[in-house]
């Protein structure tokens, strides 16, 4: 045993820093990134709005609190609503371009790992059906979709839900 080294310490091992050359594949900033976030919310919020008035969504709520009822049904219901909804809103631009409406403000796209276009059933199922999706079960939704968000640190930028869709976001060109 080599008397320099201490057989306390932890394995070391060459680390490969995660760099980006930039390019066709210069991943997106992360305040872009939630920039395009805000700005599909804010549409899907104006138009949501409406839809929720006049489907009497305020009356059930307030109907299910004078009552009692639980309003867990009424909430996932309009939670399903909100992601159809959000489909139809972003699927034009998302098959044409890899864009959400904030994606193409903040000039941002959605590529897989070769930098390739995904398929508008691949974003919609694999990347928003999970997390819009994973929202509407109570209390583990709301923890996943914190998990998901805050992956987005991690040198790579990728949130879980760019994992499970095998995606990344980078600067459109």
């Amino acid at each position: 045993m080599d008397p320099q080294q201490n057989p306390y310490q932890t394995p070391q091992s060459a680390l490969n820093e995660f760099h980006y050359s930039g390019g066709e594949d210069e991943l997106a900033d992360r305040g872009i990134r939630l920039v395009a976030s805000l700005i599909d919310a804010a549409i899907i919020f104006a138009v949501m709005v409406p839809i929720m008035l006049v489907g009497g969504y305020l009356d059930q709520v307030i109907q299910a609190y004078q009552t009692g009822e639980s309003t867990l049904g009424l909430q996932f219901m309009w939670g399903l609503i909100g992601i159809i909804v959000s489909f139809l809103i972003q699927a034009y631009p998302l098959n044409a371009t890899g864009q959400t409406w904030g994606k193409k403000v903040m000039r941002i796209k959605i590529v897989d790992m070769d930098g390739l276009q995904p398929s508008l059933a691949e974003l919609l199922g694999k990347r928003y059906g999970f997390a819009q999706g994973i929202g509407l079960i109570p209390c583990l939704g709301a923890v996943m979709q914190l998990v998901d968000v805050l992956m987005i640190f991690r040198d790579d930028r990728r949130c879980l839900h760019d994992q499970i869709a095998g995606t990344k976001v980078v600067v459109a060109r």
